[in-house]
């Protein structure tokens, strides 16, 4: 008896997420990428919730914690 796993893994990359996270963060352009309209919204009238979640999710984004608008771990 064989057991196959598939790990869905999101169409977004990592990489893109992080620069976009590092350089554009403050007005949520990591967070419209992975389409979390809302979320990138809320970043963009706060500034990045104030910087503590844009700092937040560059560490979540290089532990490999932040997933996309479906709940998809990005791919590398």
């Amino acid at each position: 008896m064989t057991r196959m796993y598939v790990v869905n893994t999101s169409d977004k990359s990592k990489t893109t997420a992080l620069l976009l996270c590092i350089f554009l963060g403050f007005f949520g352009a990591h967070q419209f990428y992975v389409g979390k309209i809302g979320k990138g919204l809320l970043y963009l009238f706060t500034a990045g919730i104030f910087g503590i979640g844009w700092i937040v999710d560059i560490f979540r984004i290089l532990t490999g914690g932040f997933r996309d608008n479906v709940g998809a771990p990005l791919r590398k």
